[in-house]
């Protein structure tokens, strides 16, 4: 698989990467850890090198499951996690909000190096904005961890411009993660521009719409009460139903091309910038290689102009995330 290179930070990582949350949390119940390990190692076989995790994923399975199955490529590959939580080490659960306490990054710094089994972090986000404490102050925490070798890069998730901004002031910025597909194209507004301005890579999250751009799903689809999209808006029946639309959409240009839905979907946001990488999440093998098959299909201009024309023309029904979930973004 191709590299790129996320925007002017020096770091190189696979075209497409893998999220890794839903193989211990979100979508149900966790993956099986043999069959997840085995799924994290094939991917590196066919050319992944970008891993995400976060110590919330779980809590702290995922980071754990990542460092057994990435432990014999150390070196080779690149492992992204997050801070940015009040999680209880004794109960494994969240005991409060957001927390970016310059010395609580630096605990969660060392707890996820342990659980990565690596020497040094090499993406580090703060997962989401703590209100509580200037942007300044979590920038100048991960400056000194990157001074002391803990840590490689600096990383944001759903910030709002001006965070970015006052961040990158104090420490460079290597990544900026948040939502982004053909279902939500709330970044191309201001943070896309901003950072192809200050050079930071993007990496989308959720770019099949967390599995609807699959074309799997209708508004006869349910979900188990542990998968997160129970609660969100744009997955309730009325929503999907009218959302279709959009499915219907990207099914005509898979056919023509004959590929399928999830590749054009993928094949659209890597065709946007060259410093853009998705990392859209599996717990299945051959939707891991249906979904890195994307780096090989070819959009023209005409192909392009086409999906993002008619899919500006229809209207989606639902909000991206449950009301309490929008209020810790800056989009």
């Amino acid at each position: 698989m191709k590299k790129r290179m996320l925007g002017n930070s020096g770091l190189e990582v696979s075209t497409l990467g893998l999220g890794c949350m839903s193989m211990s949390s979100a979508y149900g119940p966790a993956g099986d850890k043999t069959e997840m390990i085995a799924l994290i190692r094939k991917a590196v076989d066919l050319g992944v090198t970008f891993f995400d995790t976060a110590e919330v994923y779980g809590p702290f399975v995922n980071e754990e499951l990542l460092g057994e199955a990435l432990a014999p490529f150390r070196g080779r590959v690149v492992i992204a996690t997050k801070f940015g939580f009040d999680l209880d080490p004794a109960t494994a659960q969240r005991s409060g909000g957001v927390n970016s306490r310059p010395e609580h990054i630096k605990a969660v710094a060392e707890a996820s190096l342990k659980r990565l089994k690596v020497d040094a972090i090499d993406l580090f986000y703060q997962h989401r904005v703590d209100p509580g404490v200037p942007i300044e102050d979590v920038a100048g925490a991960v400056k000194e961890l990157i001074a002391e070798g803990k840590v490689k890069h600096f990383g944001l998730s759903e910030p709002g411009i001006q965070t970015v901004r006052r961040a990158h002031a104090v420490q460079p910025v290597s990544a900026v993660q948040s939502e982004y597909s053909l279902w939500w194209r709330g970044p191309e507004t201001e943070l896309l521009p901003t950072l192809e301005e200050l050079g930071i890579g993007f990496v989308p999250f959720s770019p099949l719409g967390a599995g609807f751009l699959t074309g799997k799903m209708d508004e006869n689809t349910r979900f188990d009460s542990t998968d997160f999209r129970s609660q969100v808006p744009r997955f309730s029946p009325e929503a999907l139903k009218a959302n279709v639309a959009l499915v219907a959409l990207i099914r005509e240009v898979a056919e023509s091309k004959g590929v399928t839905p999830a590749q054009i979907a993928l094949a659209w946001l890597l065709a946007q910038k060259s410093w853009i990488v998705p990392i859209p999440g599996t717990t299945k093998l051959h939707r891991l290689e249906e979904n890195l098959g994307a780096a090989a299909v070819e959009l023209t201009a005409d192909d392009l102009q086409q999906i993002g024309s008619a899919a500006s023309k229809l209207h989606l029904e639902g909000a991206r995330l449950p009301e309490y979930a929008l209020n810790m973004t800056g989009l």
